[in-house]
């Protein structure tokens, strides 16, 4: 799987993990140089508490289009510390 958002790569992995229709991909999938740490929080009733990123790219910024579980509920244990887009970001195998 790919996750691409105007033509740069943000994250390539061949083994995400799938919740709720979205795949996320491991940390070391991720190209970090497109992700700055953003403010927003949300909260899951069954994942916890989800940390957002803006995406950038050649100057674009996409504000809080990936989100990660970084400390989550014991049954979204597969997704700790996993990255999920959304926001215009094509996902792709």
């Amino acid at each position: 799987m790919r996750a691409i958002w105007r033509g740069a790569v943000l994250a390539e992995s061949e083994q995400t993990v799938t919740a709720e229709g979205n795949h996320y991909f491991p940390p070391e999938a991720l190209r970090r140089e497109h992700l700055a740490p953003s403010a927003k929080r949300t909260r899951c009733s069954w994942k916890g508490e989800a940390h957002y990123f803006d995406l950038v790219v050649d100057g674009e910024v996409n504000a809080a289009a990936a989100w990660t579980y970084p400390e989550p509920k014991p049954a979204a244990e597969p997704i700790r510390d996993h990255v999920a887009f959304w926001g215009g970001v094509d996902v792709v195998e």
